[in-house]
Parts: C-alpha cells; structure tokens; sequence
C-alpha cells in the first residue's frame, strides 16, 4: 500500500498545485475562475500540500481568512492520514 499511496501523494498535490496556478492565471486575465470549493476539495482529498505551495509561491488567495486558516488545517489532517497509512 505504501507505494499507491506515494504515487497518489505525488499525483494529487500536482494536481492541486497547477489547478490553484491556473485559477491565478484566470484571475490575472478576468477569465471564469476554478471555485473555491474545488480547490477545498483537493486539498481534502489529499493535495493540501501542492495548493498550499502554490498559494504562496504565485501570491494567490493568501489575504483570503478561510484560505489562509482552512488549508493549513487540511494539510494537518493529511499529514496525520497520510502517516497513518504509511506506518
């Protein structure tokens, strides 16, 4: 298990981190935006990781309180899943 839980670690926090730099890209260009419940969900389902990198690698959603409070918390929770799974 603990190979495809690997593969599925890297997978999803790709994952999360390109769909929270493209929603930057659609917000510089006032284009439709990716919502916020999508990005919510990634991390919850593992990529807490990639979209809280992203978040502040390209400065994006960071003045946000639910952003800056509900993914720390969610990258938490995987962590503590994660190690679980691994042990």
């Amino acid at each position: 298990m603990g190979t495809a839980l690997w593969i599925w670690f890297i997978f999803i926090n790709m994952v999360g981190y390109l769909v929270m730099s493209e929603d930057k890209k659609r917000a510089q260009k006032r284009r439709d935006r990716v919502p916020e419940r999508t990005l919510f969900l990634l991390a919850a389902i593992g990529g807490a990781l990639g979209v809280i990198i992203a978040m502040y690698r390209k400065r994006h959603k960071t003045k946000h309180v639910s952003f800056r409070i509900g993914i720390p918390i969610l990258l938490f929770m995987n962590a503590v899943l994660y190690g679980y799974f691994m042990i």
